[in-house]
């Protein structure tokens, strides 16, 4: 079995058509995908929506793009995050790319889902991109090490990596890695420890080869784990059970 540890199956393209989202994971042996939040006012949909799904899991978090979403809270994401099927904080995280000006008010976000983390002792989701550094520095100073985490679609290099996983943290990689160009990638994913992987397709979003520029979904994290098991000379039937134990056991949840 394996799992996609993030997707967004609440954005549009994949909700409108959700009962052939479901059955195509099930064809390619997905168990489990963590359906993760980027804003609070869109989370109740999210509840909604995988309420009658036990294989589907939550997060609550507002991702560090939403400029104009609601201001988390550390009593509204903790008072949000006993809700059933919530099983960890974010995704949040530091995002330099598109954004421009004064983004203090995104690092002070991030500290705030940190804080909320630590304090209802569930891992957190983090997003990072052209912002490594703030990003590790903040997880330091706020001690995201207490309760861990995943960096999701990590696109990031090795030395980023090894202080997260310094941390607790695990490494996600998503479709990304399977394209042609992401060479520098590929080296830092042959050396991320096998217990510390993770598999993901941040759909609809980073359709993996073969099915790249097109709309990703949850069933095609089988061949972001097949492309890893080849490329770092592992069995697919070893980094699917890896992958699969890690993610229960990082977010503390039974097979």
């Amino acid at each position: 079995m394996l799992v996609d540890s993030h997707c967004h199956l609440d954005f549009p393209e994949l909700a409108e058509d959700l009962p052939a989202v479901l059955e195509n994971m099930r064809r390619n042996d997905v168990g489990k995908a963590l359906c993760v939040s980027i804003k609070l006012e869109n989370f109740a949909r999210l509840q909604a929506l995988v309420a009658d799904h036990p294989h589907l899991l939550l997060s609550v978090g507002v991702h560090p793009d939403e400029a104009n979403a609601e201001t988390p809270t550390v009593e509204r994401l903790n008072r949000l995050a006993t809700e059933p099927k919530v099983i960890a904080i974010g995704e949040t995280g530091l995002d330099y790319y598109r954004l421009e000006g004064d983004l203090e008010w995104q690092r002070e976000r991030f500290r705030t889902h940190i804080r909320a983390a630590r304090a209802c002792r569930k891992p957190l989701i983090v997003h990072t991109r052209a912002a490594a550094a703030d990003t590790i520095a903040i997880m330091h100073e706020e001690r995201a090490s207490e309760v861990g985490g995943v960096m999701h679609c990590f696109t990031e290099s090795h030395s980023v990596a090894q202080a997260a996983m310094e941390m607790g943290f695990y490494i996600s990689f998503s479709g990304i890695v399977t394209f042609k160009n992401a060479l520098e990638l590929k080296e830092v994913a042959k050396k991320i420890p096998l217990e510390r992987l993770l598999v993901e397709t941040d759909s609809p979003y980073l359709a993996p080869v073969p099915h790249r520029g097109k709309q990703n979904q949850p069933a095609f994290v089988r061949h972001v784990a097949e492309y890893l098991s080849q490329l770092r000379g592992e069995s697919f039937d070893t980094l699917a059970l890896a992958t699969t134990d890690n993610f229960h056991r990082l977010f503390a949840i039974a097979r």
